[in-house]
């Protein structure tokens, strides 16, 4: 029994019509891809000015001219009531009804027509079935978090039970509660892992302590799925030698769906078939492959709620050698207000100061997690958790490896936790400015 597809279909999400339109989308060839894209923009701002008041209002007309004259729509542009934001044949009682994280700074309430989230759900399965997993059959151990109020915990857990996943709640990854994953793992036939990053890699490091090869004890695992936070490339030769699987490295949007999924030639693929993406400078003007520029995403089926040139927050870069059919993520820099600014006047991303941090503090496996927090513009916090602080000499192997990466001068304070707090979902947001 597909019971996962029977759920969506019995909730009115029409998951077999999904299918075939996304069969009958990947069937076009490249020659023709382009006019499926330009129609699909056509039809779908075309709708929304007609249908949809708020859109209209931003939109700052009645007829669609050129796709490159559809303004940037940004998080706070959404930041009003979701009635207000509703196409008018659409409200709460007839579409799928979601909520970002808030990981931008703008958490806001979405709306997804039925087919559109179908669509999401087709695009899904389409990926995992490069890796031989079916979401109607393959089991996933899910490390994500759940909602801690009654109602909203037994919803998550009869989803799961219905869309074959048992999840590993992540708001306590003490070893204690690492020999309990373990432990279902000996007992139950998982196929696949799909989770936060953070939360995996904190799981690995706890096996390799421990000098366990988890496909040895789970032999029906076959693959691990890795999503929502920054993954870097020592992860992966971690997980992978540790897991003794491949790991995919999966980008995606509460609001949007799948944005891009690693094939198996490692190729970050972009989600061409119900998504325009674009890479954008400040300007609006898209940028060469290979450069980096905001991620903008449009969702060419959304009929619900207008989804158009909406820019994520995101850094990226498309591949060289990308096509309309089959674009390609070189790269994923993280998100544009996750930068730190230095007394200098020199602007780097969050993450710059990340990797050298992150190169330095975990070469000897002592420390589990981290984060960095920018408190002034010469100031840095980093929040770490290990069985024992940090000796003199390696802080200072980090003063000295930012001063070389990033500037002279900088203080920096060094803060032994017990444990890292992670947002109400779970996830770990791992540089902050707080400038």
């Amino acid at each position: 029994m597909n019971w996962f597809s029977l759920s969506l279909q019995l909730n009115r999400f029409p998951i077999k019509k999904a299918k075939n339109v996304l069969e009958e989308i990947k069937a076009i060839p490249e020659s023709e891809y382009g006019h499926y894209v330009q129609e699909k923009q056509r039809e779908i701002v075309s709708y929304h000015l007609k249908h949809t008041a708020f859109y209209r209002e931003f939109f700052g007309s009645n007829s669609y001219a050129s796709w490159e004259a559809v303004p940037v729509m940004k998080k706070g542009d959404l930041q009003r009531p979701l009635e207000q934001r509703f196409s008018s044949s659409y409200n709460s009682k007839n579409t799928y009804i979601g909520k970002t994280s808030g990981s931008s700074g703008h958490p806001f309430i979405f709306a997804k027509d039925r087919f559109c989230h179908a669509l999401s759900w087709a695009e899904f399965n389409d990926r995992y079935q490069w890796y031989g997993l079916d979401l109607d059959r393959s089991v996933q151990a899910r490390f994500y978090g759940i909602p801690l109020d009654r109602f909203g915990y037994y919803k998550e857990r009869l989803k799961d039970r219905f869309g074959f996943r048992y999840r590993f709640p992540i708001f306590d990854l003490s070893d204690a509660k690492m020999e309990e994953f373990l432990e279902d793992f000996r007992k139950k036939d998982f196929d696949y892992i799909n989770g936060y990053t953070s939360s995996i890699v904190l799981f690995a490091k706890f096996l390799k302590k421990k000098g366990l090869v988890l496909k040895e004890i789970c032999t029906n695992l076959r693959l691990c799925i890795v999503t929502s936070e920054m993954f870097f490339e020592e992860d992966k030769f971690l997980l992978e030698k540790v897991f003794g699987v491949p790991v995919v490295n999966e980008y995606g949007a509460s609001e949007l769906g799948l944005l891009a999924f690693q094939n198996p030639e490692e190729e970050w693929i972009l989600n061409s078939e119900t998504m325009f993406v674009e890479i954008l400078d400040a300007e609006g003007n898209a940028v060469p492959a290979g450069v980096e520029g905001r991620i903008v995403v449009t969702s060419l089926y959304n009929k619900a709620h207008p989804f158009i040139r909406y820019d994520l927050g995101d850094t990226g870069a498309l591949a060289p050698g990308s096509s309309l059919k089959k674009p390609i993520l070189e790269r994923l820099l993280g998100r544009t207000n996750d930068v730190a600014r230095l007394p200098s006047g020199k602007v780097v991303p969050g993450l710059t100061f990340y990797y050298v941090t992150k190169s330095v503090i975990e070469n000897d496996g002592h420390v589990k997690e981290f984060i960095v927090q920018q408190t002034a513009p010469s100031s840095f916090t980093i929040f770490y958790v290990s069985e024992n602080e940090l000796e003199t000499a390696k802080k200072e192997e980090i003063k000295a490896a930012m001063a070389k990466y990033l500037e002279e001068g900088l203080k920096l304070k060094f803060e032994h936790k017990k444990f890292l707090n992670r947002s109400k979902r779970g996830k770990l947001k791992q540089f902050e400015s707080l400038i």
